[in-house]
């Protein structure tokens, strides 16, 4: 195996194990599963032991792939960093930008600027996942995370791009059907809608200025704010 050949197979290794399936991770680079099974087939021939173990229900890594995982993501992040810095000496802005953040404010904030930034910078691409978990940006690769709420202290460098307001909202024929609240107590009597997991404050169990004595009434959940 060729070096080019062994890093691009050590990094469909490192999507495997973090998405936990092949079929995740085929689906992440527009491949089919079986492909990527091929891949890292070979590259347990390469290494000459097994590197994971399948189930129908999962795949774990041997004593073998937790070792070379971890290495793994050194190399990658000392590659990626080699290749920017060489980039850079031209003083263009190219190569790949991957960003995390939250679908909806994914949606409606950043997908929106992106025709915008590739006009400016034709050369930059952008790989963007949209999903609710906290990602840990060193370990998985991300080159910018954006993240809503108050943040847990870190190494992360962080700068604040923005604030929101959030509101109390009812549509008028729920509030003819339940009436309306008058009080924040008032709340416990009535059907909410809350994030699933919620992780910052952004849902009615982290509201300030609620006793909730008894668990809320919460007729909807759902990971996704939209």
């Amino acid at each position: 195996m060729n070096p080019l050949g062994f890093a691009e197979s050590l990094s469909l290794f490192v999507d495997v194990v973090q998405d936990k399936s092949f079929s995740a991770a085929a689906r992440r680079r527009g491949l089919a599963a079986s492909s990527v099974a091929r891949q890292i087939d070979a590259l347990e021939r390469e290494m000459q032991v097994p590197l994971l173990t399948r189930s129908t229900r999962a795949l774990a890594l041997t004593e073998a792939g937790a070792l070379l995982y971890e290495r793994a993501l050194k190399i990658l992040h000392e590659l990626m960093d080699t290749r920017s810095e060489v980039v850079a000496l031209d003083g263009s802005v190219q190569g790949l930008l991957r960003v995390s953040c939250v679908p909806a404010f994914g949606r409606r904030h950043v997908a929106p600027h992106l025709p915008t930034l590739f006009d400016r910078y034709p050369a930059l691409n952008v790989e963007l996942e949209l999903t609710e978990r906290v990602v840990d940006p060193v370990a998985e690769r991300f080159d910018l995370v954006i993240r809503i709420g108050d943040q847990p202290d870190s190494a992360l460098v962080s700068r604040r791009i923005g604030s929101q307001r959030y509101v109390m909202c009812a549509s008028p024929a729920y509030l003819r059907r339940h009436g309306t609240p008058r009080c924040m107590a008032d709340l416990a009597q009535h059907r909410l809608i809350d994030r699933q997991h919620s992780t910052s404050v952004r849902g009615w169990r982290e509201l300030a200025g609620i006793d909730w004595r008894q668990p809320p009434q919460v007729a909807l959940e759902s990971n996704d704010c939209d």
